[in-house]
């Protein structure tokens, strides 16, 4: 079973990624592996991103790591808040701040389209590899649901009456960004004898 480090102080990812790759690989926090994360994300996209945290927990660490860049991008705000998704309202990671400020700059916009993206980066001894996942939907005009984090309550998905936050996590981790990435990850580890 490979042994994957999962690059992200985020337990909402952590618990994502775990459920997701049950079964497929042994997955370690940045803590079991002594490491504190939290570095900066300086990339303007989310694939640059993932693979500056997946090299920097594989230099610190050696294990293969896996990083993890994912946001909401909203059309009508120019694709944002995109790579700033976690930080929109200010450096305080905050959702319930990320969340009033997309719906106030949301206020009488009538294009409420967008997506949910996420990539993967894998770095180990062997290389780097990226896999991506995406999910179009809409904005909704207030909150609905517990569940999930981040966007989580305000995105609706494409063809769906439910947000993510509305749905279980054995749902969203059927159709969800981040799952689809993962699949694409688990399609590569099927294909191959050896990964990065």
């Amino acid at each position: 079973m490979e042994r994957l480090v999962l690059c992200t102080t985020n337990a909402g990812k952590v618990a994502e990624l775990r459920a997701l790759l049950a079964g497929r690989a042994e997955v370690l926090s940045l803590a079991d592996v002594g490491l504190a994360g939290g570095w900066a994300e300086t990339a303007d996209t989310f694939e640059g991103n993932a693979l500056l945290k997946a090299r920097r927990a594989h230099e610190a660490c050696g294990e293969r790591c896996l990083g993890d860049d994912s946001g909401l991008e909203v059309a009508a705000l120019g694709g944002a808040p995109g790579v700033r998704s976690a930080r929109f309202a200010g450096e305080a990671v905050d959702d319930r701040a990320n969340m009033a400020l997309l719906l106030q700059r949301m206020q009488g916009i009538k294009d409420r389209s967008a997506r949910f993206v996420t990539v993967l980066a894998l770095v180990g001894a062997g290389g780097e590899r990226t896999y991506s996942g995406t999910v179009a939907g809409t904005i909704t005009h207030a909150p609905r649901g517990a569940m999930g984090f981040g966007y989580d309550p305000i995105f609706e998905p494409l063809g769906g009456t439910r947000t993510f936050a509305e749905l279980t996590m054995d749902v969203k981790n059927r159709i969800g960004h981040r799952a689809l990435a993962v699949q694409a990850l688990l399609d590569d580890m099927d294909r191959r004898t050896v990964l990065p």
